[in-house]
This record gives structure tokens, C-alpha cells and sequence, in this order.
């Protein structure tokens, strides 16, 4: 018989090991590149271990007739207590055996097990066998990345493009005024829309403040010829069009069908630029002079210049490096990550110092191709976090507060604010994910032959608005929510 000194240093050294790991029978199917079913088998002695644990764990406060409290024999507490706490033991098993079972194994899940706990039973007697689905890093060979040959694009700022962007940085504190006339590019329109399937009204919006540009979108369809049949004009006109529903639309049953839009113009406005008086220039920054907003307005330009050069060479980077990527991505994975997709590109936007209407534009463009541009998103994430492991890339603390500050500059409001919205909106990994992928991308164009070309600059032709025509189906919902948070 073994003394309380042995017993307790057997309990110490059993402590600083860990925990005893399960003799487990795992099996791992791979139905997809990114999907793993997982059947685990946990042995009887592992099942009776944890009920011993369990009901030692009770014995100290068991109250058993006939017993003071505490006193009852652990056997008489097994047979008393077993089935209450059966539950306890079978969610701790659960959670240990799957946890256990994905750490031992190649993959890298990237979701949490998806499984029906209430149809699993421990059983009275053997083994335990349960099964659950989990996606998964897709594994590949990493394709070369050093010596890629790429085109850099850059440009110059002469006094007319800053003057060209000076006018833009005005036009967001701009007054619209009544005008008279017939709507030229530019101008605003103020209209009802209403939108008919079927002769059915669908939906409707009431004194939308619209720039006439060549192109109008909305969240599930957009309008190519807008700016060449608006222009021109005047209050009291109406005009009907057929629009298409993207086929990627949140509303599924509505993909690819036609709808008609009743356009009824209100009014026409035109932009009337504020005066760069002392008073605006300290309002809207401070500046001492007007030269000293141009400065700024130059380096708005640069920084917009510098996300179009980062784009440019990460389209050409990661489509050099998918090419062989022809994983097949599970749908539901798609669907989740669309709206992360969504915001990381706006949140890249907005840290480049794009007004606020371009960002809707591209927001409604991402929205209207959701499944393609998260395919496409996720491959190169994949990639990109490979290389970033191998070459032991992370991500600091100055990444995330430079990050945030040029968010705030850009939103007008303060970085301690910025932050607060990013963690509650649970999007920290968001940014986590933008700042590793920049650096990847910065280690392999500093590896690469780079060859400058000259920028080609368009100003956006696109406008937007924020409106989803054909309503969502139930799965687009918690995607809109995310959206409806991050304009609030």
C-alpha cells in the first residue's frame, strides 16, 4: 500500500506532465481540399477515467442520506450521482477527445467542428465513436515566389492633377444648390426610384441624392448607361429601365432576373465649392494657408497612388502564384467569409483615403460578384499566410496603431474610437490578416524584377447607393448586419 507521501508526489509529477491524453482511433476522410470528416473513437477506459475524475471531483460536497456531507463513500456517490453528472462528462470528453484528435493530425482546421452533440450518447458499456466535419487549410506546394517578373506602376503630380484632386477634397465639403437647368455629368439628382418584377412592386426609395455618372449601382444589379440617359435632365422627368439581378445576388431566388426601376427626377443640384477662407481652412484641418492643404492634398494623392501600386502588384503577384491553385472551396466556407472579404477591402479603402461615395461603389461591386471575389481572396490568403509562416513574418503593435490612425484620419473621428468599433465588430483579425499580407507582398516584390510603367489614375465613374433591391435571403442576413454596424 502505497503512503500519502507517495500518493501525493505521484499527484504532483501527474500535474506538471499535463493532462493524460486519450487513447483515441481517429479516421479522416477528405471529401475536398478544404473539408475533413473526422471519425474519432474514444476507448472505455478513457470514458471511465473521466467519470472517476468527475465524481471524485463531487465527493468532497456530496450530500448522501445518512452521511455527513463529504463522508459518503466515493462508490455510494458514483451510484447515486452517475447519470447527473453523465452530461458533464460526456461535453468534457467531447471537447478534449476533438481537440486532441485535430492537433494530432496534417491539417490546419480554420473553422470549429461542426457536429450534432444531442445525438451523441455515452454508452453504458465499449467504446464511444462519434463523427464531425471541419474545414481546413488546403494543403500545397508552395509555388516559387523569388525572381517574379512584375510591372510597378508610378507617376508624378503636376499642378493640374493637384488641382484636378484639390477640387474632390472639396467637393466633401460642398454645398449642393438648386439649378435650373438640364443635369449634366457631375451634377446630383435627387429622384424617387421604385422597382416592379412582375408588375409587382419590390422596393422602394424616396428622395435619393444620386451624381450623375456613367454608371449606377446598387447592392444586386447595376445601371451601364445611367449617366448616357440622365444627362440632360430636368426636374419632373421619369424615365423606366430594365435592370438584371447579379447572379450573386443575397436574394437567390431572384438571381438573373429582370426588374424594372421607375426613375422620377425631383430635382438637379450642382455642387457649389466652399471658399478657402482662413476660417474653412483651420475647420477642415487646420491649415495655416492654402498651400498647406495642397501639401496635404498631395499627399492624399500619393497615398491613393501607393494603394493603386499595392493592388496593381498584388493582382500580378497573386496571379502568378494561384495559378495552379485549383483547390475546391466548400461553399458554406464562401459564404461565411464573403462579408470578411467585403470588409477588409473597404477597410484598405478607407486607410488609402477614399471619399466615402467610391467606397459604397466598390462595396456594391464586391457585393454584386461575392462568391468569385472571395474565391479569389481566399486563394491568395492561403498563399500568402504559407509564406508568411515560412518566413516568420507577424504582425506588431506600431502595424496595428498606423493601421488605425490612418482609418481615423480618414473618418474623421479619433483612434481610440476606430479601435473600439474594430474589436466589438470583431474585426482585429481582419486587420490582422490586411498587415500580413501587405508584408508578404512587400517581401516578394523586394525578390522580384520590378519594372516601373506609368500609372493610369481614373477617377471613379461609378455611383453608388446603398440599397438592395430584391431584399435577402436568410443566409445574407448576418452579413447585413455586419454592415449595418459598420455605417452606424
Amino acid at each position: 500500500m502505497s503512503s500519502p507521501e507517495t500518493e501525493n508526489a505521484e499527484s504532483a509529477v501527474a500535474e506538471a506532465e499535463g493532462p493524460k491524453k486519450l487513447n483515441l482511433d481517429v479516421k479522416v476522410d477528405a471529401p475536398s481540399s478544404c473539408q475533413r470528416h473526422v471519425t474519432v473513437t474514444v476507448s472505455r477506459e478513457d470514458i471511465d477515467r473521466y467519470f472517476d475524475v468527475a465524481i471524485e471531483d463531487m465527493v468532497p460536497n456530496a450530500a448522501v442520506p445518512g452521511f455527513r456531507k463529504g463522508n459518503a463513500p466515493k462508490k455510494l456517490v458514483e451510484k447515486r450521482f452517475r447519470a447527473e453528472v453523465k452530461d458533464q462528462v460526456k461535453g468534457t470528453l467531447l471537447m478534449d477527445s476533438m481537440t486532441q484528435a485535430t492537433e494530432e493530425q496534417s491539417f490546419s482546421a480554420i473553422s470549429e467542428p461542426d457536429f450534432n452533440y444531442s445525438a451523441i450518447e455515452l454508452p453504458e458499456e465499449g467504446e464511444l465513436t462519434f463523427e464531425f466535419d471541419i474545414e481546413v487549410r488546403p494543403e500545397f506546394d508552395l509555388p516559387k515566389w523569388k525572381g517574379l517578373k512584375i510591372e510597378k506602376p508610378t507617376r508624378g503630380f503636376e499642378k493640374e492633377d493637384i488641382d484636378k484632386h484639390l477640387k474632390q477634397v472639396l467637393g466633401r465639403y460642398a454645398s449642393l444648390v438648386p439649378y435650373e437647368g438640364a443635369a449634366e455629368i457631375d451634377d446630383h439628382l435627387v429622384c424617387n426610384l421604385t422597382f416592379k418584377h412582375d408588375g409587382k412592386k419590390i422596393e422602394h426609395a424616396e428622395e435619393e441624392s444620386i451624381r450623375l455618372r456613367d454608371t449606377l449601382s446598387f447592392q444586386d444589379a447595376k445601371w451601364e448607361d445611367f449617366g448616357k440617359e440622365m444627362t440632360g435632365a430636368k426636374a419632373g422627368d421619369k424615365k423606366t429601365v430594365t435592370l438584371t439581378i447579379s447572379d450573386e445576388a443575397a436574394n437567390e431566388a431572384m438571381r438573373g432576373k429582370e426588374v424594372e426601376m421607375e426613375i422620377e427626377v425631383l430635382e438637379v443640384k450642382r455642387t457649389e465649392l466652399p471658399e478657402m477662407d482662413e476660417a474653412f481652412l483651420k475647420q477642415i484641418g487646420g491649415f495655416e494657408s492654402e498651400g498647406d492643404l495642397r501639401d496635404y492634398v498631395k499627399q492624399d494623392m500619393e497615398r491613393q497612388l501607393n494603394y493603386y501600386q499595392q493592388q496593381r502588384l498584388r493582382q500580378q503577384i497573386t496571379e502568378e502564384l494561384t495559378k495552379e491553385a485549383d483547390w475546391e472551396l466548400p461553399p458554406a466556407l464562401l459564404k461565411r467569409q464573403s462579408a470578411r472579404e467585403l470588409e477588409r477591402a473597404v477597410m484598405e479603402l478607407r486607410s488609402a483615403g477614399f471619399a466615402e461615395e467610391d467606397i459604397q461603389a466598390h462595396r456594391n461591386e464586391l457585393r454584386q460578384n461575392s462568391m468569385a471575389s472571395t474565391r479569389k481572396a481566399l486563394k491568395e490568403h492561403f498563399i500568402l499566410e504559407r509564406i508568411a509562416e515560412e518566413e516568420n513574418i507577424e504582425e506588431t503593435q506600431q502595424d496595428y496603431d498606423l493601421e488605425v490612425m490612418q482609418i481615423a484620419m480618414q473618418r474623421g473621428e479619433s483612434p481610440r474610437r476606430i479601435r473600439a468599433q474594430l474589436e466589438k465588430g470583431g474585426m482585429m483579425d481582419v486587420l490582422r490578416n490586411q498587415i500580413i499580407e501587405r508584408k508578404v507582398i512587400e517581401l516578394i516584390q523586394s525578390e522580384a524584377k520590378v519594372t516601373e510603367v506609368d500609372a493610369d489614375l481614373q477617377q471613379s465613374k461609378t455611383s453608388a447607393v446603398n440599397l438592395l433591391i430584391c431584399g435577402e435571403g436568410e443566409e445574407a442576413a448576418p452579413a447585413a448586419e455586419e454592415e449595418a454596424k459598420d455605417a452606424e
